[in-house]
């Protein structure tokens, strides 16, 4: 349950540094609004939902090392400390079982995308050149990639700027869907 505990938690910590915003941060998922907002800032919404299974999530690995401290300290084939055992092994599962519930039906499946923040990113991320490398050869992915970093500018738009690739190529080479291995993009 411990490794289940971290697994979860990773988890709810993604989900909330993927919605982090409202204008800052990295904004590419929304969360289900659950309250009215931030006690510090009027009109953002919080991530608690997430929050609060990460709360459960550090109960458990709590629980885990009570239980460790628990089964260490019997005495050969004795252990009076089983009932503490059992008592957190019970409230662990409880607690997973009602965070996952919520979770799910309070967190995620009401999350949506942000289609036009994730194709920003997309557009502008320099890690895009690895799909060029085949294509135009190391050295010029390399000058193509330095010159977005120096410039701010995306790999797609140096790309057709200087007419590296046609669009069919392009189309090709740098659909995002395919170099996920999703196939072609619509």
């Amino acid at each position: 349950m411990k490794s289940l505990a971290i697994k979860l938690s990773k988890v709810c910590n993604d989900l909330r540094l993927l919605s982090s915003g409202p204008r800052c941060g990295l904004r590419e998922i929304n969360l289900p609004p659950k309250q009215p907002g931030s006690s510090i800032m009027p009109g953002k919404v919080n991530p608690v939902i997430p929050e609060v299974v990460n709360m459960v999530c550090f109960r458990v690995i709590g629980s885990d090392q009570t239980i460790s401290m628990a089964a260490e300290a019997g005495q050969l084939q004795l252990n009076v400390f089983e009932p503490v055992i059992a008592a957190c092994i019970f409230e662990a599962q409880t607690l997973f079982i009602n965070a996952a519930q919520t979770l799910r039906l309070h967190c995620v499946d009401g999350i949506t995308a942000n289609p036009d923040i994730c194709r920003h990113y997309v557009d502008f991320s320099i890690g895009t050149v690895t799909a060029l490398n085949p294509v135009i050869g190391y050295d010029r992915a390399t000058a193509l990639a330095a010159e977005a970093a120096r410039s701010g500018r995306g790999i797609l738009e140096l790309v057709r700027e200087q007419h590296i690739l046609t669009e069919q190529q392009i189309a090709a080479v740098l659909d995002p869907l395919a170099m996920t291995g999703q196939g072609q993009g619509v």
